[in-house]
């Protein structure tokens, strides 16, 4: 049986307002119309948050700060092995212009059931609902 590829790609939980980014796959794309949290593949040599941040720029024309990391998660698709790095992150400047996705959403964790998302992402998801679950109620 062959070996699988595998790749190390991030992903940002990346926040503004108070909601969080996600992007949907363009038609003809691997996964096309599943929704991600944004980010990509590292380049040789690259850190994660580095990799992360400048796959933001490149493909939203934002500058973010990185922050703490926040999950990993592996998924094996039939032709590769993901291994996903997530970190937070949070957006310090420009106007999002997304050129790899065909549609981006500003939502909280509670509406994210209302999305099909990538199988990788999928635990993400379930984190962020954890946690928003976990929270609290204010008076």
């Amino acid at each position: 049986m062959p070996e699988r590829n595998s790749i190390s790609v991030t992903a940002a939980i990346l926040t503004h307002a108070g909601r969080i980014l996600i992007a949907r796959r363009p038609v003809g794309d691997h996964l096309a119309g599943a929704w991600e949290f944004p980010g990509g593949k590292l380049e040789s040599g690259e850190t994660p948050r580095e990799g992360l941040q400048r796959e933001l720029y490149e493909e939203f024309g934002i500058l973010t700060r990185i922050g703490p990391f926040f999950d990993q998660t592996e998924y094996h698709y039939d032709h590769m092995t993901v291994c996903l790095l997530v970190y937070r992150a949070e957006l310090t400047a420009g106007e999002l212009n997304p050129t790899a996705h065909d549609a981006v959403r500003w939502v909280t964790p509670a509406q994210m059931h209302r999305y099909r998302f990538a199988p990788a992402d999928r635990p993400i998801v379930a984190r962020l609902q954890r946690l928003e679950n976990s929270r609290p109620l204010e008076p």
